[in-house]
């Protein structure tokens, strides 16, 4: 028993220095509302290091716990008040950029009612929004617009009408004689053909990017990747041949006939990030003639032994977040090049398997498409 208690005191000793560890640095009370709150909701909220504070109306809850926290740390619990409000703050700043995250209150998934909802991890999930010291390139500025359309697309595949997201470029409606070229953009595991735009910026990186000059204007479009439904821990069940299908011998017959696109390999290519990455480059394995550009975004890399005697790309670009697996990145894009391909890598600073290291991936990509 004795022995029991030491061992107690000891494991509290050390949670004790732990969170003195990291509550070392004094939280700025300058805490504002985040920018993907719902109209006139002031929390989540975000100071100016990154600290996220929550604040949920559950009167009746034991107990109530937030997703988000360092290091994933099991989130962050919160704390109730006489007022019947929980209430509580990260335990650490949260990387810049976007993140997905819900409630646990008494042992039950909800989202929070205070912020706007984003589809990730096969469900609704809250958002909540970072600032970043970069924000600018994906910021909604007073420049020219492209549109986002919805079009659904016949799939005698899968024998119904599937969905797609078209970015057009500003102008396209007016320029009625030019073609564009085609990047067709995937998600990743659990995400939906909303999430490029919704969750990535991916419209106003374009936009700004155009009305810049760095980039020569194209179509994105970006559909359902998820064509044989598999659970989570079980991606090697996922088979690629039926999406394969539906975006080369439906989709893109579909864009080629109802939009000005350059219906030709060198303009045409695909990325994706995390498993939309490893759809891309299953894909351009095995269909090259099809696309002659390849990015794969946390997705993977290639090998020249992967390449070889297959069409050349024009391109091939290999990116991650600093906190993922750079080394095999540039690892990779070095042999590439030894091997001599077209390749770039790039690797997002301070960041991990997240969408701001994916937004400042395609505004490296997209310059480098189509030249």
């Amino acid at each position: 028993m004795m022995n029991k208690t030491i061992a107690v005191l000891f494991a509290a000793a050390v949670t004790s220095a732990t969170c003195l560890a990291q509550g070392s640095q004094t939280v700025a009370e300058d805490f504002k509302p985040s920018t993907l709150n719902q109209p006139g909701q002031e929390y989540p909220q975000v100071n100016s290091q990154g600290y996220a504070r929550f604040r949920i109306k559950a009167p009746q809850a034991d107990s109530v716990k937030v997703s988000l926290g360092l290091g994933g740390r099991g989130g962050t619990k919160l704390v109730k008040g006489t007022d019947g409000f929980w209430t509580g703050t990260t335990d650490g700043p949260l990387d810049e950029g976007f993140h997905y995250y819900h409630l646990t209150v008494d042992g039950g998934t909800f989202n929070d009612p205070g912020t706007l909802n984003y589809y990730g991890s096969v469900r609704w999930e809250s958002g909540i929004e970072i600032p970043a010291h970069d924000q600018d390139f994906y910021a909604l500025k007073d420049v020219p617009h492209g549109h986002v359309q919805q079009i659904l697309f016949p799939s005698k595949s899968t024998q119904t009408s599937r969905r797609a997201f078209v970015y057009t470029p500003p102008g396209y409606e007016k320029e009625t004689s030019k073609k564009y070229p085609v990047l067709y953009l995937q998600h990743g595991w659990g995400e939906d053909e909303t999430a490029w735009t919704n969750q990535g910026r991916a419209n106003l990186i374009m936009d700004n990017l155009i009305a810049e000059g760095k980039i020569k204007p194209f179509i994105i479009v970006m559909t359902y990747g998820m064509t044989n439904e598999v659970k989570w821990g079980r991606i090697k069940e996922f088979r690629i041949e039926p999406f394969q299908t539906v975006l080369v011998d439906e989709l893109i017959p579909y864009m080629d006939a109802n939009f000005r696109t350059l219906a030709d390999r060198s303009n045409r290519a695909m990325a994706g990030l995390s498993m939309g990455g490893m759809e891309t480059r299953t894909i351009t394995l095995n269909k090259p003639e099809v696309f002659g550009a390849y990015a794969l975004l946390s997705g993977g890399v290639y090998t020249p032994d992967d390449l070889n005697g297959k069409s050349k790309a024009k391109l091939i670009f290999l990116s991650c977040g600093s906190k993922e697996n750079p080394d095999r990145v540039n690892k990779a894009a070095a042999d590439l090049k030894a091997a001599g391909y077209n390749v770039v890598s790039y690797v997002s600073d301070k960041t991990a398997h997240e969408f701001q290291t994916w937004r400042r991936s395609l505004r490296e990509l997209a310059p480098l498409l189509f030249k």
